[in-house]
C-alpha cells in the first residue's frame, strides 16, 4: 500500500502512518465463516484488522445461542457480551469494554455494520468522536420505515457522526441522501462470496429433468408461489423439470397447499434449511436458481446474498424486480417484474431450451462474481474508500509542504 500519494499539482504532499488499522463491530460475525472479508482484507499488506463481536448472541429463529468463532488467525478478535442480545437494532455493548478495545487496537476507523438507527451504531459513534477516530457506518435498509422519535434522533446522530456510509443496496443509497446525507456514500454488499467454498462443480450430465432451484426462507415475501406458478406452465408446455425447495419458514404448509392447487406437488422436492457452509451441495442440484420476491408493504429484498453464491459456481440465476436484485444480477434478460409468472416462466423456457444461451449465461454469472463480488473485490473497494478517507482526515490534520529543489 503506497504511504506517501500526491493530492494537487502543485505536489503538495502529506504524510501517513505505514499501517491501517481498522475495526469492525457486529453481530453478523459472530459466526466464522462471514468473516471472509475480514480475513481478505487482513491479508492486504499495510492493514491491521480487528473485530469487536458479541459473545452472548441469540439467534431469535432458531431459539439458541451462538458461540463466536475464530476461525482466522490474522483477525484480532475482541469478544464482549451484550444487552439485548438477538435484537439487531437494540443491543449495546458494555462501555467499559468498548473503550478498553478501542485503547488496546488503536484504530485509524472504526467500522460499524449495524443500521444507522441502531443503538449499537449509536454508541459506537459516540465513542469515535470521543477518541477522534473516523466512523465508516454499513447498513441494509432500504424502507422509510415510521420510527419513533429517539430512533429518528439516534439516526440523526449517527449521520452527523459518519465520515462514510457504505449502503448495502442502491435503495438504501437513495434513502440516505433522502435522510439528508450529503458525505460519502458507497455501494456495496456487507460481504462477498468465498470462491474456493463456492467455486464451479463438475458437470453431471445430462440430467433427463432440469433442476430449478430455490434457497432461502419460506416466506410470502420471498414468492415461492409465484415459482410454482410459472412451473404449472411449464408442465403445461411438456417440460420435463423439477422444484427444489431448501429452506424452512412460516409458509411452508400454505406453500405445500399451493403446490397440490397447482397440481404441482408431485414436482416440488422439500429439502430442510442448510448451514451456510453446507449451501453449496445444495445449490450444486440446481441448474438454475430463481429468487422470486416480492416487495411488501414493510420489506423489499435489500440483496439476495444466495444469488452471487449461486453464480460464483457457475449457476444460472433469475430474480424479479424486488429491490436490489436488478442490481446484483446485471442482466435485464434474467429479470422478470414482480409477481409476473408469465415472464419468468418464457425465461425458465428459453434456459431450458436454448443451450448456447444457457453457457452464455453461467460465464457471465462466474466472470461478475469475480469482478464485483468476491471477498478480494470487496476488500479492495472497502481499501479504496478507507484510503479516501485517510486522504481527507490527514490533509486537514498533518500538511506538510515540499518544496521542489
Amino acid at each position: 500500500m503506497k504511504t506517501v500519494d500526491s493530492i494537487h499539482s502543485n505536489k503538495t504532499k502529506f504524510k501517513t502512518n505505514s499501517c491501517l488499522r481498522v475495526l469492525f463491530v457486529s453481530h453478523a460475525y459472530v459466526v466464522g465463516v462471514n468473516q471472509g472479508k475480514l480475513q481478505a482484507i487482513a491479508e492486504i499488506d499495510g492493514i491491521e484488522v480487528g473485530l469487536l463481536a458479541p459473545n452472548n448472541w441469540k439467534a431469535l429463529e432458531w431459539n439458541r445461542r451462538l458461540e463466536l468463532e475464530t476461525p482466522y488467525s490474522k483477525i484480532q478478535i475482541y469478544s464482549a457480551p451484550v444487552l439485548f442480545a438477538g435484537r439487531g437494532g437494540a443491543h449495546i455493548y458494555a462501555p467499559w469494554r468498548v473503550w478498553q478495545v478501542l485503547n488496546d487496537f488503536q484504530p485509524d476507523i472504526v467500522q460499524v455494520e449495524e443500521e444507522v438507527f441502531s443503538m449499537c451504531a449509536f454508541e459506537l459513534a459516540i465513542w469515535t468522536r470521543i477518541t477522534g477516530k473516523q466512523l465508516v457506518v454499513f447498513g441494509w435498509e432500504n424502507m422509510d420505515r415510521n420510527l419513533p422519535r429517539f430512533r429518528r434522533w439516534v439516526r440523526q446522530f449517527v449521520l452527523n457522526s459518519a465520515s462514510a456510509i457504505i449502503a448495502g443496496n442502491h435503495g438504501g443509497a437513495d434513502l440516505l441522501r433522502h435522510w439528508g446525507y450529503t458525505r460519502k456514500i458507497a455501494i456495496m454488499p456487507q460481504m462477498g462470496v468465498d470462491t474456493n467454498l463456492f467455486a464451479p462443480q463438475l458437470s453431471q450430465g445430462d440430467r433427463q429433468e432440469f433442476h430449478i432451484g430455490f434457497l432461502g426462507r419460506f416466506v410470502a415475501g420471498k414468492g415461492i408461489d409465484i415459482l410454482f406458478t410459472a412451473v404449472s406452465q411449464l408442465r403445461q408446455r411438456g417440460f420435463n423439470c423439477r422444484v427444489i425447495l431448501c429452506g424452512s419458514g412460516t409458509s411452508e404448509a400454505d406453500l405445500r397447499q399451493e403446490a397440490e392447487k397447482q397440481q404441482i406437488a408431485d414436482l416440488v422436492i422439500w429439502e430442510k434449511a442448510v448451514r451456510h457452509e453446507a449451501a453449496p451441495i445444495a445449490i450444486a442440484q440446481f441448474d438454475v436458481l430463481v429468487l422470486p420476491s416480492r416487495t411488501t408493504p414493510t420489506w423489499k429484498e435489500q440483496f439476495g446474498h444466495v444469488l452471487i453464491e449461486a453464480m460464483a459456481m457457475g449457476v444460472p440465476v433469475i430474480g424479479s424486480s424486488s429491490g436490489e436484485i436488478p442490481h446484483a444480477i446485471g442482466r435485464s434478460d434474467l429479470i422478470f417484474p414482480e409477481e409476473d409468472a408469465d415472464r419468468l416462466a418464457a425465461i425458465l423456457e428459453r434456459l431450458i431450451c436454448d443451450s448456447n444461451w444457457r453457457q452464455e449465461v453461467k460465464n457471465y454469472c462466474l466472470n461478475r462474481v469475480q469482478q464485483h463480488y468476491s471477498h478480494e473485490r470487496i476488500a479492495a473497494r472497502s481499501l479504496q474508500l478507507w484510503q479516501t478517507l485517510r486522504e481527507w482526515g490527514v490533509r486537514n490534520r498533518e500538511w506538510e509542504e515540499i518544496v521542489d529543489n
